[in-house]
């Protein structure tokens, strides 16, 4: 019999599907064909394939070979498959033996010489693999920390060729030092103590952290825009072990693991220029479909500098997700959908020159200007920012301070108390942040004392605001609340939502 199969994993977006790679050689002209719906770097494998063998010293079968991916309806991309159609290959050819590699899952990419790379996605292929049923896999050594995270699986890196067929005809098989589990839970590089002055911001970004607002920051160039962004990270609570091996696989699957650690249980922090492109904030492409910036950010913070400055229609696409937290591509192959629950920070210059604020000195910017550049942030979008908050240039007396502000440590503990605070409030009730109160229960179980309803509807009959905003502000209500440890929010809570929400009524 010259029929050997075995397993590996296609990916559709953060979804695995087992696939068996089934190899067959029979009599007849020499010739490869390869079955399956497979893109053009798969049907390239048959080179890397071929050459790998060779050049191990094995031999190539000179004869009618077919390889079948099955199911053969679902697409398969990439050149993770490599390995696989090898190993299926030469079972077939009777170099091993059948029964050794029908339970085993195969991933990577082969080089000429044998070595086996690194491919994209293997966190969410072995999670794939193992709800069907597969318990071993063989993946390169430089995706052994990543695989390392399924530990309910056994995990054999190899780093060539040669170590895969030794071990599946002997059993021997180099021994490799295990990773040492250890999360990372904490990065001293930002510090909100570096941050001179900035109360108002300060406190802006607590609140954002404490209950997932977003938030829109104004101000000139080097008032302290970025440093505030870029350090609100520090603040939140660590990811919990399900959370960060989410955000891993989202990460693997866009090949940036290098940027950010498997064991990082750090909120992610994505920054993408004001030049990117909508596929490129939201996900997509033409052959391999990729997470865009708003996925990378997912549990994390989506920090979007100059943000007028953003191409049409770039930072409208971030609607779908900041409403559901998911984000879901349309394309042939079909609707992939990947998690997008992220804390979206704007930051902004109040007109083109970026002088319009402070003391306004050189400002060259018409009034005509300043709202034609800050008319580029729609009504939709700022509808949906909870906060807006003004960042005047830093002055020479808080610059000449020697003692620093308050460090990300004590800020980020009351964070996590206020959270806390909140989870135990929402329990069994579906969601943990005060952002995501559903509107029915903000008229019902969780309004705020009579007096601060009072002076929101008051509000909403001169209309200052809008029903949405209404909404908006007591969920922000509701973060103070818990900052200040009251039970309900007060009238205090309410005016200080209501100030910081500023004048982003469409």
């Amino acid at each position: 019999m010259t029929l050997a199969l075995t397993h590996s994993v296609a990916l559709l977006g953060l979804e695995g599907h087992l696939v068996t790679v089934e190899v067959d050689i029979a009599d007849g002209l020499p010739g490869y064909s390869l079955l399956g719906l497979p893109d053009a770097a798969l049907t390239e494998s048959r080179e890397r394939v071929r050459s790998a063998i060779v050049n191990c010293g094995e031999v190539w079968p000179n004869r009618k070979v077919t390889v079948s991916l099955s199911p053969a309806w679902l697409p398969k991309s990439g050149s993770s498959f490599d390995l696989a159609i090898c190993i299926a290959l030469l079972s077939a050819h009777e170099s091993i033996a059948k029964e050794k590699i029908e339970e085993l899952l195969f991933l990577g990419e082969l080089s000429l010489d044998g070595r086996i790379r690194s491919v994209r996605g293997v966190l969410p292929a072995l999670m794939a693999a193992y709800k069907a049923g597969v318990r071993t896999a063989v993946v390169p050594a430089a995706n052994f920390e990543e695989a390392q995270l399924m530990q309910a699986m056994t995990i054999i890196p190899m780093e060539h060729l040669k170590q895969v067929l030794r071990w599946l005809r002997t059993g021997e098989r180099e021994v490799v030092q295990e990773i040492d589990l250890q999360w990372e839970q904490t990065d001293t590089r930002l510090d909100f103590a570096d941050v001179a002055g900035q109360s108002d911001a300060r406190l802006a970004a607590e609140i954002a952290a404490i209950g997932g607002h977003h938030i829109l920051l104004i101000g000139p160039p080097g008032a302290g825009k970025t440093m505030i962004a870029e350090r609100i990270p520090t603040i939140m609570p660590a990811l919990t072990i399900d959370q960060a091996l989410e955000v891993t696989a989202v990460h693997s699957i866009a090949g940036t693991l290098t940027q950010r650690s498997p064991l990082s249980l750090l909120a992610p922090m994505v920054s993408p220029h004001h030049t990117t492109t909508r596929i490129a904030m939201v996900g997509g492409g033409s052959h391999v479909i990729k997470p865009g910036a708003c996925s990378l950010a997912h549990y994390g913070v989506l920090f979007v500098d100059e943000a007028p400055e953003c191409g049409p229609g770039v930072l409208d696409a971030l609607r779908q997700p900041l409403e559901s937290g998911t984000i879901t591509i349309a394309r042939s192959v079909g609707n992939l959908t990947f998690p997008a629950q992220f804390l979206l920070v704007l930051a902004a210059n109040p007109c083109p020159c970026g002088k319009f604020t402070g003391r306004g000195h050189n400002c060259t910017c018409t009034s005509q200007q300043v709202r034609r550049y800050l008319g580029k942030l729609s009504g939709p979008l700022m509808d949906r920012i909870d906060l807006r908050v003004q960042v005047d240039p830093v002055g020479r007396v808080d610059m000449a301070r020697d003692e620093l502000g308050e460090s990300s440590t004590v800020i980020r503990n009351r964070v996590i108390a206020a959270r806390e605070v909140g989870k135990k409030r929402f329990a069994g009730m579906g969601w943990s942040l005060n952002s995501q109160i559903p509107a029915r229960a903000l008229r019902s179980t969780f309004q705020p004392e009579r007096s601060a309803m009072n002076f929101l509807h008051d509000e909403l009959d001169r209309e200052h605001i809008t029903a949405r905003g209404l909404h908006k502000i007591i969920r922000t209500a509701w973060s103070f609340a818990d900052l200040q440890g009251n039970p309900t929010p007060t009238l205090e809570n309410v005016m200080s939502a209501h100030t910081m929400r500023g004048k982003i009524e469409a």
